[in-house]
């Protein structure tokens, strides 16, 4: 006799820090700081500089509500190590976009300054937009026990959306917050954040998410350890 799988009906048990993780993309260097890649290609960075104050603000929640954190940043292998010719002339053709962005270890992949990852937190390294493609994220989300996810970051329409597409079919409970990722086109990322309402999963604000998370047990707990 079939059964109907449980569903996590209510917001703060579906993104409950115990099963929680906070996903954050591409706040590298070379696509949120002036003279790096991204703006010398042209891009406008206004939008993902903007988010940064709140990322921050969202990324303390979470360390303090024990969510687990994974910083995914692009990574592309010198000498067009991780190209394939598609990809390459896609790159090449994009809106701001250029096939010598985050290069593996240089300073333009580097996380920026504000959202560095401290010991104990995720960090991926990807070569394609999906932070699940060709990576081991969904294995470690597993191995944490990880049912949910928040996708932030940057570009909401490309790799933020191709992020919690995946996630979504991989069976996670999928939340964007609005105002906690960017694009360089603001109609692009209206898109897809409807996107997300249509199919994918909620759209939230980082305000009921930090809320959510402060207002769990264990989090109230390290609030109160940390006070004495």
């Amino acid at each position: 006799m079939s059964r109907q799988p449980e569903i996590l009906e209510d917001f703060a048990e579906r993104f409950a820090p115990a099963h929680s993780a906070l996903v954050i993309i591409d706040m590298q260097n070379d696509f949120c700081v002036e003279g790096y890649a991204a703006s010398a290609a042209g891009r406008p960075l206004g939008a993902a500089q903007a988010i940064v104050p709140s990322l921050v603000r969202l990324l303390n929640s979470a360390r303090a509500a024990g969510v687990l954190v994974c910083h995914v940043g692009f990574w592309t292998l010198p000498e067009h190590g991780s190209d394939s010719g598609p990809w390459l002339a896609q790159r090449r053709r994009s809106t701001y976009a250029s096939d010598r962005i985050a290069i593996a270890e240089t300073e333009g992949a580097a996380f920026i300054d504000a959202l560095a990852p401290v010991g104990g937190e995720l960090r991926i390294r990807k070569h394609r937009y999906s932070a699940f493609k060709g990576t081991d994220l969904d294995m470690l989300l597993r191995a944490h026990g990880i049912r949910s996810v928040v996708t932030t970051g940057v570009s909401t329409n490309v790799c933020v959306e191709s992020t919690f597409r995946e996630a979504f079919e991989l069976g996670y409970y999928v939340c964007v917050p609005r105002d906690g990722c960017a694009s360089w086109d603001r109609n692009l990322h209206e898109a897809s954040l409807r996107n997300v309402e249509a199919r994918f999963g909620l759209v939230s604000d980082i305000d009921s998410i930090c809320k959510a998370w402060q207002q769990n047990p264990q989090a109230l707990l390290f609030q109160k350890d940390m006070s004495r």
